[in-house]
C-alpha cells in the first residue's frame, strides 16, 4: 500500500511541477523532458534486466548446485538459532534460511552481483511457503529491510570512484561508511522487530553482538593498512571468497555423485525466467521516478532545504551532498551520477564529496530492491515494507551526516 502511494505521488508531483513551470514561468520545454525521461527510463529497465540476465543465469545455476548437494541445508542450519529468530514463519532448515545467509554475506563483502541472485532465490523459496501469493510475509519483508540497509563490509566501487576522482587518500571514507551503514541496518533491525513482535532475546543480542565485532575487527583491519592496500586487499578478499564457495558448491556436488553440469543448466534456465518477470516491475518504478527527477521536483526540493538550514542558522556544507541522499533510495546509478557531479564539482577531497560518498555507501537503493525482489515473485501487495527500508534510509543518511562531521567536519 505505501509504496502504492509513493508511486502515484511521483507522478502527481512531476505533473504540479511541469504545471506550475509552465504557468509561472513559461517552460513549455518541461513536457518534452518529463516525456523523454519516461522513454529512457523505460528502456533503461529493459537494459537493466537484460543486463542481469547473464548474472542471474551464472549464479541461479551455482545456488542449484549448492542445493542438491546441500550446501545451503548446510548453511541454513548453521545460523538457524539466529535467522529462526528473526524469521519465524521460516522453518528451521528451509533452503530459504541457506539463500538468505548467502545473500547478506555478499552484499557484505559488496558482491552486488553475487548477491542478487542469491537474494531471488530466498524470494522464491520463501514463496513457496507463502499461503497470499499476491501479499508480501513478515519474512521477506525482513529480508527487504535487512538488503535496504545496505550493511557492506567492502564499498569496493566507491574507493575506486573516489581514486578516479583524484582523491588523496580514495581510503578514507571506508570506516564512516561502515559506521553508518552499521547503524542503518540496527536501526531497521530493531524497528522492525518490535514491528513484528520478535523477542530480543540471548540468542539474537550475542549474534548482533558477534557481528558487531566482526566488523569492529574488519575496521580495525583495514585501518591499520596502508591507504594504496586498501583497495587492493579488499579486492582479493571478496573476489576470493566468492571463488571458493563456487568450488564449495562444486565440489560438494562431485561428493554426492551429482551431473554438476546438468544440475547448473536446470538451475541457469531459471535466470531468464526470472530476469523477464522483473521487467514490469522495473519500468513502473524507474519511469516514475525519472519523469519525477526531470519535472525539477528534486532542485525545489534541494533548494528548499538548504535556505530552510541557513535560515535556522546551521551549518551548510551538508546540503551539497543532498541531492546524493533523495536519489539514493530510488536509483543506484542516480546516485552515483549525483555523487560523482559533486566531486567534480567541488574537487574529491572536499568535505561535501566525502560525505557525499559516505551517503551513497550508506544504504542501498530501496525502490530497486522492492521492486526487482518483489517482482520476481509476483507479489504487488508489500504492506510496510517499503516505510521500514526507507526508515533505513534515513537513518543511514542522518548517520552519515553526523560521522562525517565527527571526521572530517
Amino acid at each position: 500500500m505505501v509504496l502504492n502511494w509513493i508511486w502515484i505521488a511521483f507522478f502527481a508531483l512531476a505533473f504540479v511541477m511541469a504545471l506550475g513551470r509552465t504557468c509561472f514561468l513559461g517552460d513549455l520545454e518541461v513536457w518534452s523532458q518529463i516525456m523523454n525521461a519516461s522513454f529512457d527510463q523505460a528502456a533503461f529497465a529493459f537494459e537493466v534486466s537484460l543486463g542481469l540476465t547473464g548474472v542471474l543465469t551464472l549464479w541461479l545455476g551455482i545456488m542449484k548446485i549448492g542445493e542438491r548437494a546441500g550446501v545451503i541445508e548446510f548453511f541454513g542450519r548453521l545460523i538457524s538459532p539466529f535467522f529462526s529468530r528473526l524469521f519465524p514463519g521460516i522453518p528451521k532448515g528451509h533452503p530459504a534460511m541457506g539463500a538468505i545467509f548467502m545473500n547478506i554475506s555478499a552484499n557484505m563483502l559488496g558482491l552486488d552481483n553475487a548477491a542478487t541472485p542469491m537474494g531471488l532465490r530466498a524470494m522464491q523459496e520463501m514463496q513457496k511457503l507463502n499461503d497470499r501469493k499476491d501479499t508480501a510475509t513478515d519474512a521477506m519483508i525482513m529480508f527487504l529491510v535487512l538488503n535496504s540497509s545496505g550493511l557492506c563490509l567492502v564499498p569496493i566501487s566507491i574507493m575506486m570512484y573516489r581514486a578516479q576522482g583524484g582523491a588523496a587518500n580514495p581510503t578514507d571514507v571506508f570506516i564512516p561508511i561502515l559506521i553508518a551503514t552499521a547503524i542503518a541496518t540496527l536501526v531497521g533491525l530493531g524497528a522492525l522487530c518490535l514491528k513484528q513482535r520478535i523477542r530480543m532475546d540471548g540468542v539474537i543480542w550475542a549474534w548482533l553482538g558477534g557481528i558487531a565485532a566482526f566488523v569492529a575487527l574488519v575496521t580495525w583491519f583495514f585501518a591499520s593498512l596502508p591507504g594504496d592496500k586498501v583497495g587492493t586487499y579488499s579486492t582479493f578478499g571478496a573476489n576470493f571468497i566468492l571463488f571458493c564457495v563456487i568450488m564449495a558448491f562444486i565440489g560438494a556436488g562431485i561428493r554426492k555423485k551429482l551431473r554438476v553440469y546438468d544440475v547448473f543448466i536446470e538451475g541457469a534456465k531459471e535466470g531468464f525466467k526470472t530476469a523477464v518477470m522483473i521487467i514490469p516491475y522495473l519500468v513502473a518504478i524507474l519511469v516514475a521516478i525519472g519523469m519525477f527527477r526531470a519535472s525539477g521536483a528534486l532542485d525545489i526540493i534541494t533548494g528548499g532545504v538548504e535556505n530552510c538550514v541557513a535560515w535556522m542558522g546551521f551549518d551548510t556544507q551538508w546540503v551539497g551532498a543532498l541531492p546524493t541522499m533523495l536519489m539514493k533510495p530510488l536509483s543506484g546509478s542516480g546516485s552515483c551520477a549525483m555523487m560523482l557531479d559533486v566531486m567534480q564539482t567541488n574537487g574529491a577531497d572536499a568535505f561535501v564529496s566525502k560525505l557525499a560518498a559516505a551517503v551513497r555507501g550508506s544504504t542501498d537503493t530501496t525502490f530497486y530492491i522492492l521492486a526487482v525482489y518483489f517482482g520476481s515473485v509476483g507479489v504487488s501487495k508489500t504492506r510496510y515494507a517499503a516505510g521500514y527500508a526507507l526508515l533505513a534510509d534515513i537513518t543511514g543518511a542522518v548517520a552519515a551526516v553526523i560521522v562525517a562531521y565527527i571526521f572530517w567536519g
